[in-house]
């Protein structure tokens, strides 16, 4: 017990958090239960439950953690702030791509060249949420993967809960190396790993047997068939093989930017050529003679939306040089001086909105000019914006009351608490128990880079305490985080705001939930016994 406690008291000395009791432990993760219970079995509306929930957050920074009302207010100005630059920006303009398809009838030729692919329904999901919902999440994240799966899925014909369901189990394991490599490359600076290509290949480790079970569930889901489980195991572990081997192999020579970008386009390419040799064997099928023969002008005009989108992405990237020529060009810097409980002292923080290489700016310029290209007008496509943003009034007030309620409970000490609570009622057994403090810091901020910065520290910490290596305990702290987004409240508004189904926000968590928990189970299982059954041969 003694050793314990000194254990304890020394990490919390390194961490700068001071030791909490129980009351100011339940105090912190109040919101957290509030929210759950509003949204989750209350059945609350997502914007109702989390301007609520974060009312009692300020009112108990203020009162129950003695935080500043300057303080308070700061923080929910911050959060405000973030939530529009960059995350709300690209959620309106991802749907907002969508519904110029529809507009224009564009969608159409899209969704019969999909079908043309496969008339397999479950094949279908598996393309368009592992495959290319994992595009996007590589080249941009925040939103754009769980929003253009969801709004395609629904045009395919598929129910609005479920296209929700699917696209976010799906935008999990590719969350990790989202945005080309962002999270990675902030935990490794959180956790002061110098070695990022060996910290990629251990999170690729960590989360390989997801993998392969993830495309399984998505297929499942879709056609629950027993007669069905056969295939579907097959194509789970050629499509998870592929993406395990392509990302470990971008981990290891190239680092953070690509795996994900690298792992989705081969999966994509592994799926169609499945589709179109299943679908050889099977003679004329359903799906060809359905498909509507559209010329290749009329293609690239249908196209042309994400076509545009993907290459102003990519061209913009970190991954060549025009973004460093770009950035600097046209910015907005909103400066913030906000005191943390964690440092005690005031702590500089800014909202950056680089214009010209914004992943939001970019959605608008390839939805406007792929409009443009398919026939609309100008007048037409700035109606149809105004349209979308009217109609995301409730996601607006979601997404902005839970980045505020991250922002005040991570500046006053809340999630800290939280996290060194978690981290020292496991004892020995902790490195089962690190990707759920990695879940738990996605789940309130919606962001995996967002819970690597608030516990890749602390992850590492505690690993060289206990002997353990601190570069695969920071790991599993984005191996967890992957899994929040499963049930993240801030994805979960995304999803209900592309299937047109806000207010839905607690049944889709209820059904989320499950899938969450057995993403953690495994994620902990692997950062307990991998090193032990390898030897540290892989460290």
């Amino acid at each position: 017990m003694m050793i314990a406690m000194n254990l304890i008291s020394s990490i919390l000395l390194q961490s700068q958090i001071q030791p909490a009791g129980v009351g100011q432990i339940v105090l912190a993760v109040a919101p957290v239960l509030l929210l759950v219970a509003l949204m989750g079995f209350l059945k609350m509306p997502g914007d109702k439950s989390s301007f609520i929930t974060l009312l009692v957050t300020v009112l108990l920074a203020i009162f129950a953690f003695r935080f500043p009302l300057m303080d308070t207010s700061l923080s929910v100005l911050y959060g405000i702030l973030k939530a529009i630059f960059p995350i709300l920006i690209i959620i309106i303009m991802a749907i907002f791509s969508y519904n110029v398809l529809v507009f224009t009838g564009k969608m159409e030729i899209i969704k019969q060249q999909f079908i043309s692919i496969s008339s397999d329904r479950a094949i279908q999901v598996l393309l368009l949420t592992w495959g290319f919902g994992s595009f996007l999440e590589g080249m941009a994240g925040f939103g754009t993967a769980v929003a253009i799966p969801a709004a395609l899925l629904i045009s395919l014909g598929f129910k609005p809960v479920f296209s929700a369901l699917v696209s976010l189990i799906a935008n999990s394991v590719a969350t990790g190396f989202g945005a080309v490599g962002t999270p990675v490359k902030v935990l490794a600076e959180q956790a002061r790993v110098t070695d990022i290509q060996t910290l990629s290949t251990q999170v690729i480790f960590q989360l390989s047997p997801l993998m392969i079970l993830i495309p399984f569930v998505l297929m499942y889901l879709t056609e629950p068939k027993a007669k069905a489980i056969p295939k579907y195991v097959f194509v789970s572990l050629l499509v998870g093989v592929v993406s395990i081997v392509v990302q470990y192999l971008a981990a290891r020579y190239m680092g953070a930017e690509t795996p994900a970008i690298l792992g989705s386009i081969a999966s994509i390419i592994t799926i169609v050529l499945y589709a179109k040799i299943s679908e050889r064997k099977k003679g004329t099928t359903a799906a060809a003679e359905k498909a509507v023969s559209a010329s290749t002008s009329d293609s690239l005009k249908a196209w042309s939306v994400y076509g545009l989108i993907l290459a102003l992405v990519i061209l913009t990237s970190p991954l060549l040089p025009l973004r460093e020529m770009l950035t600097p060009l046209l910015k907005t810097i909103f400066n913030f001086e906000i005191f943390n409980v964690a440092s005690g002292k005031d702590v500089p923080h800014a909202v950056k909105i680089y214009w010209l290489v914004d992943t939001g700016i970019l959605l608008f310029l390839g939805s406007m000019l792929g409009g443009i290209i398919q026939g609309a007008g100008l007048g037409e496509l700035f109606k149809l914006l105004w349209k979308v943003f009217k109609q995301q009034k409730k996601t607006i007030v979601t997404v902005c009351s839970l980045i505020a309620l991250s922002s005040v409970m991570d500046f006053s000490g809340m999630i800290g608490v939280i996290g060194v609570a978690l981290a020292f009622a496991t004892g020995s057994y902790y490195p089962l128990f690190a990707p759920t403090i990695g879940c738990l810091g996605t789940f309130l901020t919606g962001s995996d880079t967002s819970s690597n910065i608030l516990f890749g520290k602390l992850q590492a910490s505690v690993a060289h305490q206990i002997g353990e290596n601190g570069s695969w305990l920071a790991a599993a702290n984005t191996a967890g985080a992957t899994g929040g987004k499963i049930i993240s409240p801030q994805s979960i508004a995304v999803a209900t705001s592309a299937i047109g189904q806000q207010g839905q926000e607690g049944a889709i968590l209820k059904k989320a939930v499950p899938f969450a928990l057995g993403y953690i189970v495994i994620a902990g299982l692997m950062v307990y016994f991998l090193p032990k059954i390898l030897s540290g041969l892989l460290l």
